[in-house]
């Protein structure tokens, strides 16, 4: 195996330091994910530079030069704070004919806008919840194809920011009120979609041109109250209390039937080639009792911290963390960018 110099891009403030030794769980937990990966490079052997970058790309650029990667790791979500922005700085990286991992900048951008990426799956005959876009300064009206429960969310943010059990609603009034807050809360659109009851299913998918799966991994809900949504909102992902308190947990979706595994399967490498994926993603869906699939949103780019469940899922595929890595950093330079062919 080549030994390479990778360039690992952070959000200014996250670089991880060399050893955990001495650090506070509460301090590990804003690099965790930037620590895994910069580790577990240098324990395959290649060289790692971690760079913490905001609202500048010169950096960047002054990286490249002077330490001249193999390859850049992309761990950067947003630029500038805006987390549609993290497709700029890959168009920079192509721009300087630099070798990256992760999405390309077109399926960053398809797959970031709900609104526009599920109007390519509605084309493609890719089952997603029925859905409208309400633009802030608008009125709202409800079109009649969308029946309650509805499920309101921002058009462009995630880690599940502005949702709650409140993002279910049942009332027209409800839908205004959700909506104005979605508004006031991202100064973005807000879109609505129809709540679909079922498991809440995740698969990851690693490839370019050939694609891999990884078995289905669910989100289960514990004891939560039978009365509340069983929606990943901000507490259930993010608050660990919260996921103690009510057993909230995720884990291999064992008890699924070889039709559903290969139907879920089929579906995400067609979302993933309909929306221009490259380098891995992780897709979110839903699944009914009736075995009927709906795709909620595909994620490039996902959370590959250790023992979180795309690498949960990629380890019980045959893919240790390291393995992973090397994968996509094997993929990244694998990747034929548009400036390659002009070379």
């Amino acid at each position: 195996m080549k030994k390479l110099r990778v360039l690992v891009l952070v959000r200014s403030g996250h670089e991880p330091p060399a050893t955990l030794e001495g650090a506070a769980e509460k301090e590990i937990n804003a690099w965790k994910a930037e620590f895994d990966v910069c580790d577990t490079l240098r324990f395959l052997g290649h060289e790692v530079m971690p760079l913490g970058v905001y609202d500048d790309l010169a950096p960047i650029r002054q990286a490249l030069a002077e330490f001249q990667p193999h390859i850049t790791f992309m761990l950067l979500e947003e630029f500038h704070g805006v987390v549609t922005y993290d497709f700029a700085v890959i168009s920079y990286l192509e721009l300087m004919q630099q070798p990256y991992t992760g999405c390309n900048p077109r399926g960053l951008i398809l797959s970031k806008d709900k609104a526009l990426s599920k109007k390519i799956l509605t084309y493609h005959r890719i089952p997603t919840p029925r859905f409208a876009v309400f633009p802030v300064g608008r009125k709202v009206l409800r079109p009649k194809r969308l029946e309650f429960p509805l499920f309101v969310k921002s058009v462009v943010e995630d880690a599940s920011f502005c949702i709650s059990q409140a993002s279910v609603v049942h009332n027209d009034q409800q839908l205004v009120d959700r909506v104005a807050f979605v508004h006031e809360h991202t100064k973005d659109d807000a879109i609505v979609e129809q709540y679909i009851e079922g498991r809440e299913i995740y698969v990851g998918v690693l490839g370019n041109a050939r694609l891999q799966t990884f078995p289905p991994w669910e989100m289960s809900f514990g004891n939560m109250p039978p009365d509340t949504a069983h929606i990943a909102t901000r507490q259930v992902k993010w608050n660990r209390k919260y996921q103690i308190k009510h057993g909230i947990t995720t884990r291999e979706a064992t008890d699924l039937s070889p039709a559903i595994t290969e139907k879920l399967s089929k579906i995400s490498k067609r979302v993933y080639r309909a929306l221009s994926l490259s380098g891995y993603a992780r897709m979110d869906m839903r699944l009914t009792e009736a075995g009927d699939v709906y795709v909620l949103e595909a994620n490039a780019n996902p959370n590959i911290e250790f023992g979180e469940d795309y690498s949960e899922s990629a380890e019980v595929a045959g893919l240790e963390y390291s393995a992973l890595l090397q994968r996509i950093l094997n993929l990244g330079l694998g990747y034929k960018a548009d400036w390659m062919t002009h070379l």
